[in-house]
């Protein structure tokens, strides 16, 4: 006799909810592990299908600024979502200080010191400059011959800077003044010093709003006294901030799972306003209990008609800090967890790419890097 085909069944729209919430207890976290995927539940098939994921597969923008973006991708595993966030931070290509001329420096800052600082200081200039113009510098050979170190510094490569500043009294000071400010010239050196020495090309595409700049002209680098100086010229060029911190483009690129709220029994009147202070503001509402659901038998609300009720408002702005599991009368009535397949992006930008168009940005980079695995695949087999 012919063995019957396989018999595959559908899980339902309440099962498929339920494995995907990470339950967050008083003291443990269940449910951790994902389970969507072929042959852990008998008779159903979870291959990993396009056309479902097209389906499923969602984003939402929460906000969306030059400098700050936040935006939820829904559907997605968290290996996906942890490789866009490590190319966030470090692979996207970005412009910083990496070579520090000093031609004199009699601050109370040591050279070494100096030349880190300046180089975490985030710059920002014309997008089509740093996108299209500017090309990768190849560094020398660490020991080839001073000459030659920096024979291949081009407009397309290089952008040139430079932080000449000296400290000088303010004659007209106030006797007895002892705020540095008034007291001194330039007793505090700033990014918004370091000025922008165009050459080549540059112009074309680095001038007025455009120009290389510092993203935050108020970055304190040093303080000075008078006689103390600091004269350096300085070379910019791109990296990635696998190299180093300096280039990566964010301050921050980071996720977390969207928190679930579920209220699984009434909670009232006193019981409300204390359920709502274990959460931060505006995660839950008040609400009066109507006249249909005191009404309605088996609501739990029979009896208690225009009383206070707790309602889930908000729960993205939940940190899932446990609070409400520490107090006895909540016991039974409320469920903490996250969507395991939610995570919500938190990106903030630091001048040269705008917030949104640094993750278009990861995933053109992780579609080269699937590219060149499929490569290497196809020429395993042959």
């Amino acid at each position: 006799m012919a063995a019957h085909p396989l018999r595959l069944k559908n899980p339902s729209p309440a099962e498929q909810e339920a494995r995907k919430i990470v339950g967050v207890n008083a003291e443990t976290v269940t449910n951790v592990s994902s389970t969507d995927f072929p042959h852990h539940y008998p008779g159903e098939d979870h291959a990993w299908d396009k056309n479902k994921f097209q389906e499923s597969f969602q984003v939402q923008f929460h906000h969306n600024k030059p400098f700050d973006a936040s935006f939820s991708l829904i559907g997605i595993d968290a290996s996906v979502a942890n490789a866009f966030r490590r190319i966030l931070l470090a692979e996207i290509p970005t412009l910083a200080i990496e070579y520090v001329f000093v031609n004199n420096n009699t601050s109370v800052i040591q050279d070494e010191v100096l030349a880190a600082r300046l180089g975490l200081v985030p710059l920002k200039g014309g997008k089509e400059g740093l996108l299209s113009f500017l090309k990768w510098f190849k560094k020398p050979e660490e020991d080839a011959p001073a000459e030659e170190q920096f024979s291949k510094a081009y407009d397309y490569n290089t952008i040139a800077l430079s932080l000449k500043i000296e400290c000088t009294r303010n004659e007209n000071a106030a006797p007895g003044e002892k705020d540095p400010h008034k007291l001194y010239h330039n007793a505090y050196v700033y990014a918004k010093d370091i000025q922008f020495k165009p050459f080549g090309r540059q112009l074309k595409y680095f001038s007025d709003d455009d120009a290389i700049m510092p993203t935050n002209p108020d970055i304190l680098i040093a303080k000075l006294r008078p006689g103390q100086c600091i004269d350096v010229d300085m070379h910019a060029i791109k990296g990635v901030g696998s190299d180093h911190a300096k280039y990566s483009p964010v301050a921050t690129a980071s996720y977390r799972l969207l928190p679930t709220i579920t209220i699984t029994k009434p909670i009232l009147g006193k019981d409300a306003e204390k359920f709502a202070r274990c959460f931060p503001r505006g995660v839950i509402g008040l609400e009066t209990v109507t006249k249909e659901e005191a009404a309605q038998i088996g609501s739990g609300y029979e009896g208690h008609e225009g009383e206070k009720k707790a309602v889930v408002r908000d729960p993205m702005k939940d940190t899932v800090s446990r609070e409400v599991l520490r107090h006895e009368e909540f016991n039974g009535k409320v469920k903490l967890g996250r969507v395991r397949d939610h995570f919500i992006f938190s990106v903030e930008s630091l001048g040269q790419w705008d917030s949104d168009e640094m993750f278009l940005e990861a995933v053109k980079v992780l579609k080269v890097k699937c590219e060149g695995l499929k490569k290497n695949l196809a020429d395993m087999t042959r």
